[in-house]
């Protein structure tokens, strides 16, 4: 599990509204572990409108 500050640090500089593949993007360009990107790359298909929706969905 992605502690969610951890998964904040790795999505700095998103431009929400943000979909998957965006965040996916924006944390690997700021350097996330392969743990990190996984996680992200689990997540529905879909447009997240900040960052709490975005570590709802890690969470789960």
């Amino acid at each position: 599990m992605v502690n969610p500050i951890e998964l904040q640090k790795y999505l700095h500089g998103v431009d929400y509204p943000c979909d998957r593949d965006g965040l996916v993007q924006a944390a690997r360009s700021n350097g996330a572990d392969n743990d990190v990107i996984s996680q992200l790359q689990r997540i529905p298909d879909r447009t997240y409108d900040g960052p709490s929706g975005v570590s709802q969905e890690v969470s789960r």
